[in-house]
């Protein structure tokens, strides 16, 4: 028998937000800034699912411990960044210990005629449904934290004309740096992400079982992201920064891999080969494999006799 649903409180505005939360009204209504060494959070919805329709991002020097975000949760071994878009589900934490460091909240139409806002789609972590945040060296620490400071610092200023622009300015400067530090991550960490490559292998291998793909077709990026609990974006961001192709790109390596084993060793027939490993229609095996190596199906067994 299945619990009570969770409430979810969805909020269009920040105003909004910062009145649940017991904070301040903002200075700007397109942007907040949280210093949770000033403001104590109100926890009377603890346990609730928020949907916020705005851009949030949080950093914790510190903090060690989970901070639940959509369907998964963020690991802060040493502190971090952790990034959520908008309309993404966040259920609000009943521990104080979670609200320590900054967090910044930005609506899109801050960013909408601005250069950040035809790009920030290419900022893929903030799509991310990953199990970790982005972990950060002290020296990127003490460089992340002056840039919230400064987002700070402005926002208690007297607002004027130059004002957006220099939040917006701010704020892209975060997303640059984060990038260059997830693409650290990626490298530094090799050794755990490896581990995520081998079991994505795994599965693949298992995935293209003829009893399996001949019955439930053939397996997509988001469903090797759930089976590892990760997003495609991740998991994508991930791949190409360690082996320089996509999740679609190493789902097509291994279907090609196991259709050229049946080819050369099976006495199958194209089409039998093609509906074991998923496809619906044969054509599409043979287009897909000469795409591949420049060869027809036909072709690559007849090279083995």
């Amino acid at each position: 028998m299945k619990g009570p649903k969770k409430q979810t409180l969805v909020f269009k505005s920040i105003s909004e937000l910062m009145h649940v939360l017991h904070q301040p009204k903002p200075q700007h209504p397109l942007i907040a800034l949280i210093r949770y060494d000033k403001e104590k959070i109100n926890l009377e919805h603890a346990g609730k699912n928020f949907l916020i329709d705005f851009y949030k991002i949080s950093f914790k020097k510190d903090f060690k411990g989970q901070v639940k975000y959509g369907q998964g949760y963020y690991d802060f071994e040493e502190g971090g960044l952790a990034f959520l878009g908008p309309n993404q589900l966040v259920t609000m934490s009943g521990e104080e210990k979670s609200y320590e460091g900054f967090t910044v909240y930005f609506h899109a139409d801050l960013i909408r005629n601005y250069q950040l806002g035809r790009n920030i789609e290419h900022y893929g972590f903030f799509s991310y449904a990953v199990n970790e945040a982005l972990f950060l060296s002290e020296k990127e620490k003490i460089l992340i934290l002056d840039l919230f400071k400064s987002i700070f610092n402005e926002l208690n200023n007297n607002i004027d004309s130059f004002s957006q622009d220099v939040l917006v300015s701010q704020i892209e400067l975060i997303l640059i740096y984060s990038n260059r530090f997830y693409n650290r991550q990626f490298n530094t960490r090799k050794t755990v992400y490896t581990d995520l490559i081998v079991r994505m292998n795994a599965y693949l291998d298992e995935r293209f079982n003829p009893e399996r793909s001949s019955s439930i077709g053939l397996p997509t990026v988001q469903e090797v992201s759930d089976h590892l609990h990760v997003s495609p974006r991740y998991l994508t961001d991930l791949l190409k920064s360690l082996t320089g192709q996509s999740t679609q790109q190493h789902i097509h390596n291994k279907l090609i891999e196991k259709a050229k084993d049946k080819l050369s060793i099976s006495q199958l027939s194209i089409a039998e080969i093609a509906y074991q490993l998923g496809f619906e229609h044969p054509q599409s095996f043979n287009k897909l494999f000469k795409r591949f190596t420049e060869v027809s199906p036909t072709a690559y067994r007849q090279s083995f006799n």
